[in-house]
């Protein structure tokens, strides 16, 4: 008798943070702005000290520090209020403690220049700081502008411009390029999402019309079994392509910016999800448990209840055989409202996370029963995030199953 094979175990849970990780520092990042400030005072002030050095080698050399008077005393009595000079001594001796004293004057004059000069050197040096810094930024003002502007159609805004104007330089070269890109991938992206709305449309008609006409077939009491079994075979898969087509229509319009926004409460969005599918749980023997605290965000309740309802749906649908459950929780976190789904399940690794984001695709041919969806869950669920100004983040559970973090904006 053959072994029975150990159960697959679940991978590592992961130890990398989904959420930005924000710098201790963030003054201290070193910015273009702060690169440029000091190239531009670093090099005034190595230039200002090879000129301090030229300057004091110059006056050093003028003054002959270290070297003997032109002039030499013969006789006769010299005082001096600055020099210390003997009373009675010979005229060598004299002559010496004239040199001395006057190449210490020298001496005094250079040590004075040298001192002031670095004190005028430091004074500018910080003018220069703070001039090259100011200069940076007004240089570097438009490519603020540009980043703002990547920035918000990083938001699904593609309808914004920088339009920057100025000078026909570099920048602005590079400002009327990103416009055109931006216009360039705005037609696309309008193009794709009428071409989906309409073709989503143009078979919402001749599906609802084949729907009708099988149910009216069905309800004839005198049909053949055979006929009965193949239209409610058609059907069924009728229902699928309808499913496949709201869901078309449901991704195009969640790609787009959501305008008309209102108070939405997760937590009421969480509860009717969990009621619509709460039948289903338990014919499948999954119970549904979790704490739905207040969390209110500014959206578009129906989408909203579109992610609560996929993500409660996938996990119920995707569980395992005996004893499973889903955790649904809502609550506000570091200033952001969260909804997490979490359940029982299979085994995900952690490289097929992204996999299952993508339209139509799913994780292994267990996924792909007609009684589990289209594959466009998920892809729903990140557009509908996305369009809030939110993000889903979904983790392999150990033990099996998934859990999926969705934060939105308050």
């Amino acid at each position: 008798m053959a072994a029975t094979p150990a159960p697959p175990q679940a991978p590592p849970k992961p130890t990398w943070d989904p959420r930005r990780p924000v710098p201790p520092f963030p003054w201290l990042r070193p910015t273009i702005r702060i690169r440029l400030t000091l190239l531009y005072g670093g090099m005034f002030l190595i230039a200002g000290i090879l000129l301090l050095s030229i300057i004091y080698l110059l006056a050093a050399q003028a003054l002959n520090v270290g070297s003997e008077l032109p002039f030499k005393i013969v006789e006769g009595k010299v005082t001096s209020d600055i020099c210390n000079l003997p009373d009675q001594a010979s005229p060598a001796e004299f002559n010496n403690a004239m040199n001395h004293c006057v190449n210490e004057q020298r001496q005094n004059a250079l040590d004075n220049l040298l001192s002031r000069s670095l004190l005028a050197l430091l004074g500018l040096a910080v003018i220069a700081f703070a001039f090259g810094y100011a200069m940076a930024g007004r240089v570097l003002s438009p490519l603020g502008r540009i980043t703002r502007t990547a920035r918000a159609v990083a938001g699904s805004d593609l309808s914004r411009r920088i339009e920057l104007d100025g000078p026909d330089d570099e920048l602005k070269e590079l400002a009327d390029t990103f416009d055109d890109m931006l216009e360039r991938l705005q037609r696309a992206f309008t193009a794709q999402q009428r071409f989906v709305g309409n073709a989503s449309h143009e078979l919402r008609t001749p599906l609802a019309i084949n729907r009708t006409l099988l149910e009216v077939h069905l309800s004839d009491p005198g049909a053949p079994t055979e006929l009965q079994q193949l239209g409610k075979t058609l059907l069924a898969t009728n229902e699928r392509s309808e499913q496949l087509v709201e869901g078309l229509l449901l991704l195009a319009r969640s790609d787009n910016q959501i305008v008309e926004r209102g108070p939405v409460d997760l937590a009421e969005v969480a509860e009717q999800a969990i009621d619509q599918v709460r039948g289903e749980a338990a014919g499948r023997g999954v119970s549904i448990r979790g704490e739905q605290k207040p969390a209110v965000v500014q959206g578009n309740g129906v989408l909203l209840e579109r992610i609560a309802l996929n993500l409660v749906q996938n996990a119920v649908r995707y569980n395992v055989a005996e004893d499973g459950w889903v955790e649904v929780t809502t609550d506000v976190q570091h200033g952001q409202a969260v909804l997490v789904v979490a359940n029982t399940g299979p085994v995900v690794p952690a490289y097929e996370i992204d996999n299952l984001f993508e339209p139509f695709r799913r994780l292994r041919t267990e996924r792909t029963g007609s009684d589990k969806g289209v594959g466009l869950g998920l892809s729903i669920v990140r557009s509908v995030a996305r369009a809030h100004g939110g993000h889903i983040y979904a983790q392999p559970r150990e033990g099996g199953g998934l859990v999926m973090r969705v934060t939105l904006p308050i």
